[in-house]
């Protein structure tokens, strides 16, 4: 093998995109929307109340606390199965959500389904229409995270995180804007696509990520001034720069938690929704979800 092919192995310093934060005001719903429509799964021994509840998906997670409704500024890529069942599973649903913003729409290559409240979900297909992305060894889970951000920012934000992060981050061309590609382990990645539009107001969801080198970032980002909530195995920043100016690019809170927090890469239970009681297949109650 070529020494320059042992550059594609390099993962970097982000290792795995945990979860994504958006608070909900009716767990009912979200009920309905993600776990018999997605056909996902709440995990069943932590946030078990009726004041949060955490969706697992493979070896991440959506987090659904209480409060008024929050939207993510863009979308986020699922794998989450078969095309075909999850039409199924979203026509059966329709009628429970009827009145809120759920809706989906077949592309080419994915269902883009909204929920209740207007976040968009990209649930890409599982056939070879994706077999050379980055997720297409992915069996079930998050495959990235699309933010829309301001024209003239992603050069800056891909710097911004080479810099902080120590991770490969590629500026890519098309139409006039540019989109920055964060790389996260070897299945995740972190878009911000640059957009003419006006971008709404940020209303506080966050991501959270683990990483291999926590204090590198951590002291960076806090010579910068823009550490905050700092507790055992973790930190938070909010606000991306440019690494050279220092200008304000984009706002998204960032839960950075090391590799020996007590959560990392805990076992999370991943149910099979084609499963059900009138055609039952002993051992087809899971899905592994690995990577």
């Amino acid at each position: 093998m070529e020494r320059s092919e042992y550059a594609l192995e390099d993962t970097g310093n982000l290792v795995l995109l945990e979860h994504v934060n958006l608070t909900i005001p009716d767990q009912r719903l979200a009920t309905a929307f993600y776990v018999s429509g997605l056909g996902l799964t709440r995990d069943p021994y932590l946030m078990t109340g009726v004041t949060n509840m955490w969706i697992n998906v493979g070896r991440s997670q959506i987090h659904l606390p209480q409060g008024n409704a929050q939207r993510l500024r863009g979308h986020v890529g699922l794998v989450v199965g078969e095309r075909e069942p999850l039409l199924e599973r979203l026509c059966a649903v329709q009628p429970l959500l009827d009145g809120t913003a759920f809706g989906w729409v077949e592309r080419a290559d994915r269902v883009e389904v909204t929920c209740p409240w207007g976040n968009r979900y990209d649930c890409l297909d599982a056939d070879g229409s994706r077999g050379t992305a980055p997720w297409s060894g992915l069996d079930l889970g998050i495959a990235y995270v699309h933010l829309d951000v301001p024209a003239g920012c992603a050069g800056s934000i891909a710097a911004f995180y080479r810099e902080v992060f120590g991770v490969p981050a590629d500026v890519r061309e098309g139409d006039g804007l540019q989109q920055a590609v964060i790389a996260i382990g070897t299945h995740q990645q972190l878009v911000f696509a640059e957009t003419r539009a006006a971008i709404p107001d940020y209303d506080g969801h966050h991501i959270q990520i683990y990483v291999a080198n926590f204090s590198g970032p951590y002291a960076r980002l806090a010579q910068r001034g823009l550490t905050y909530g700092e507790e055992a195995h973790q930190y938070r920043f909010a606000n991306l720069v440019d690494p050279v100016s220092g200008a304000h690019c984009f706002t998204l809170e960032h839960e950075v938690r090391s590799l020996r927090h007590p959560l990392y890469a805990r076992p999370l239970v991943n149910r099979n929704p084609d499963q059900s009681n009138r055609d039952y297949r002993s051992g087809g109650d899971t899905r592994s979800g690995v990577f």
